[in-house]
């Protein structure tokens, strides 16, 4: 099948090349070092349960909830374009 100017397999490339963005993305996003005993945003306890689940929490979980429900907000941008600027 012809594809224009890209070469075979180009498109699973570009596929496999977001995937990995968003894994590294979502990895560098993770909690790192100590955990907090009490929420940084608004200073509610942090249960013990949650902190062995999640080592490196800093967050409550409604902080947390509102916090990815403002990353999430902002996440809707492909930045390799999309499939109909290609074809112009």
């Amino acid at each position: 099948m012809a594809t224009g100017w890209a070469g075979d397999g180009a498109v699973q490339d570009q596929i496999d090349a977001t995937v990995k963005d968003a894994i590294q993305r979502a990895r560098s996003q993770l909690p790192k070092g100590p955990g907090l005993t009490h929420c940084e945003e608004c200073d509610t306890a942090i249960p013990e349960a949650r902190r062995k689940a999640m080592p490196g929490v800093r967050l409550c979980v409604a902080c947390q909830e509102a916090h990815d429900r403002e990353q999430g907000a902002a996440s809707g941008y492909n930045r390799r374009g999309s499939k109909d600027s290609q074809l112009r």
